[in-house]
């Protein structure tokens, strides 16, 4: 496994992309000592928060404290929670807000918050001035070990998830472990399922790792740091090879395709589904249509499927509250998906634990069957 925190300070784990490489650190206490690491690495920068409702009443508090301490100006900047704030109304809000606190482009936009809050105020980092400083400050699991990491910004369209943004790295990502004991027991399941994804790409050990010590990354303490800085080794490692996602770092999709597509299907109602659950079963989705594809043996999606189960996420359609359409309507969200190639559609699929690849001009009418197969399962 990987280095811990201890008293020598937290984990780090850099990005390598030349003059913009920048480093992941994760451990705890980290809000609280923001303002130090800052005033060290950017000094005299302004700094705009920008957080949401929930997040915001948690933990920026002791955010704004350690930023006055370090005699850094800032300003908090509000937007709801939830999925419905990335859209083009709100970016207007942030950079609008950012403008009038008079923020010059050196000056340091802080995403203080999930992956909804990174997503929104890295486009705006991204736009405003031309692009402003940015650092990442991941309150959730999810965007621990995800979002925050590798430059992907943006907000939704109507048409689909994700489909308006720019690839914008930040300067630092800081990944306050202490933030993640706020979380509810679902949300934390959900960023787990973006854990699990780094060991069904290409890392067995790993995914055997988390079968035999997902109860201690649910706990607390050296196995969750642990679990954390393996998963942003490996998002680092891909994003060092194929910045833009012109590659290799498509793998990262596993169960984006089929999960952004439900996701859609149920209008991004948090409430029915959250992301890291979308992807859930879009990952055992993708193991049973490499099943069905004869590129898998059922043996290894079962096993995955059974450790979703074990830690509480979905794994199947049904287990989604309400309608979620038919055929017709999955298959146009998918036909939105961002790897869509000239029409032709692109999936990540597996043949075997950690043994992920890109497969494209997958045929639709075979996704198409084998959706009417999901939908027939209960």
């Amino acid at each position: 496994m990987t280095a811990i925190a201890g008293a020598e300070g937290p984990t780090q784990v850099p990005v390598a992309l030349g003059d913009r490489s920048y480093d992941i650190l994760i451990g705890p206490g980290l809000i609280g000592g923001a303002g130090a690491m800052l005033a060290e690495r950017f000094p005299g920068r302004a700094v705009a928060i920008v957080t949401d409702e929930t997040v915001g009443a948690l933990h920026a508090p002791a955010l704004e404290a350690s930023l006055a301490a370090a005699g850094l100006r800032h300003v908090r900047i509000t937007v709801p929670a939830g999925e419905a704030t990335k859209r083009f109304a709100m970016l207007e809000r942030v950079v609008d807000e950012v403008l009038a606190a008079r923020l010059e482009r050196r000056d340091i936009v802080l995403a203080l918050g999930g992956g909804v809050v990174g997503d929104l105020a890295g486009f705006a980092a991204a736009v405003t001035r031309r692009g402003m400083g940015f650092v990442q400050m991941p309150t959730s699991l999810l965007a621990q070990v995800d979002s925050s990491v590798g430059g992907k910004t943006g907000i939704n369209s109507r048409h689909g998830k994700n489909l308006i943004g720019a690839f914008y790295q930040p300067g630092l990502v800081l990944a306050d472990t202490d933030a993640l004991d706020t979380l509810s027991t679902r949300e934390f399941r959900a960023g787990y399922a973006e854990v699990a994804k780094y060991g069904l790409i290409d890392d067995p050990g790993f995914f055997a790792w988390l079968e035999a010590n997902w109860r201690g990354v649910f706990q607390g303490g050296r196995d969750r740091i642990a679990a954390i800085a393996t998963s942003c080794r490996a998002k680092a490692a891909v994003v060092a090879r194929d910045e833009t996602e012109t590659g290799d770092r498509a793998l990262l999709n596993l169960g984006h395709t089929f999960g952004h597509a439900l996701e859609a299907a149920t209008g991004y109602d948090g409430s029915r589904l959250v992301h890291g659950e979308a992807v859930a079963i879009g990952m055992a989705q993708a193991f049973r249509f490499s099943v069905r594809q004869g590129l898998c043996a059922a043996a290894d999606a079962e096993r995955m499927r059974a450790h979703l189960d074990a830690v509480g996420l979905p794994s199947e359609l049904h287990h989604i509250p309400g309608d979620i359409g038919d055929v017709d309507r999955l298959m146009a969200a998918i036909r939105q998906d961002k790897k869509v190639t000239r029409g032709a559609l692109t999936f990540i699929l597996a043949r075997g634990i950690g043994r992920s690849f890109i497969a494209p001009d997958v045929d639709p009418a075979a996704v198409s069957a084998f959706l009417s197969e999901e939908l027939a399962r209960g």
